[in-house]
């Protein structure tokens, strides 16, 4: 995706303009359509070609996630349609998410959290104040009154890991992040057992068989590395660190520049790029400190 005079369109791998930059907004494709913006401040959808295969007529929408994408009407509510177009839930949630593992999280008008299933069907009834996507069969639940503490349930909305953590993230190579009373971070496994004690000031799922972890206090604090058991990989150094993609992952010095190490720590592509993204496709879009964007390689070789 490239901007032009204030408009997106698309690139292919060679940097040769393939789709037109004409639309207000774009994002990236997402099961081969991507939502785009037109004049008028609509949303719909393109194919890899350029065409235009959903009309620009929803006040706002979300990237298509299992053949479904969300859809807000005009009078501001949720629903789905499918990859022609056609609304195949009806826009009746005051809010949404997009689908993880054939449930949706939506919002009823009492602003309580359940999720449906592809048909629409409300199969774990609206119940909680907020919720999350399921990961590996456990979806993320909570209310917002007290400590607004987190727990899992699994896909019949049975409760099998208890709301105790004040914080979490999402179940990755069958492990979670989570946040203790004392604000530090660790991991539980999928029967809620704490496999990697709380001693950490802030934590990432894991990625490629790795987590981003910091030490420090917040603002001074530094990134490493820990894989599975807890024992640290790479040497929490970096002043930001990114998730590892296709083997390498964006860190940043103490200049803040950006670079790329491997899963042994070792810095691949120096750090000189005032921003960084993940790899993905062997390309990853950087920029430099007169903010223009490159692609570069796996290499660090800025691509054409």
């Amino acid at each position: 995706m490239v901007k032009n005079q204030g408009k997106y369109g698309f690139i292919d791998k060679t940097g040769k303009v393939v789709i037109p930059c004409k639309w207000e907004k774009a994002y990236p494709f997402s099961e081969d359509l991507s939502k785009v913006m037109d004049n008028n401040q609509r949303w719909g959808f393109i194919n890899k070609m350029g065409k235009q295969v959903i009309p620009c007529k929803w006040k706002d929408a979300y990237s298509f996630f299992e053949g479904l994408a969300l859809v807000q009407d005009n009078n501001g509510k949720w629903g789905f349609i499918d990859k022609t177009g056609r609304l195949v839930i009806p826009c009746i949630w005051k809010e949404a998410d997009s689908f993880t593992e054939g449930l949706a999280g939506v919002w009823d008008n009492n602003e309580k959290s359940g999720f449906i299933d592809k048909t629409g069907k409300l199969v774990i009834p609206c119940q909680w104040d907020s919720t999350h996507g399921f990961s590996e069969g456990l979806g993320k639940v909570w209310n917002d009154t007290g400590d607004e503490l987190r727990g899992f349930i699994d896909k019949t909305g049975k409760v099998v890991i208890p709301l105790k953590w004040h914080s979490a993230g999402d179940f990755s190579e069958g492990l979670a992040s989570v946040e203790n009373e004392n604000e530090k971070w660790g991991f539980i496994d999928k029967t809620g057992k704490l496999v990697i004690p709380c001693k950490w000031t802030d934590a990432s799922d894991f990625s490629e068989g790795l987590a981003c972890v910091m030490e420090g206090d917040w603002g001074h604090g530094k990134n490493g590395y820990i894989d599975r058991t807890g024992k640290i990989i790479i040497p929490c150094k970096w002043k930001g660190a990114m998730d590892f993609s296709e083997g390498l992952a964006g860190v940043k010095d103490d200049s803040g520049k950006w670079g790329y190490i491997n899963k042994s720590g070792t810095l691949v592509i120096s750090c000189k790029w005032k921003t960084a993204r993940g790899f993905s496709d062997g390309i990853a879009w950087v920029t430099d400190s007169d903010g223009k964007d490159y692609r570069i390689n796996k290499k660090g070789q800025i691509l054409k």
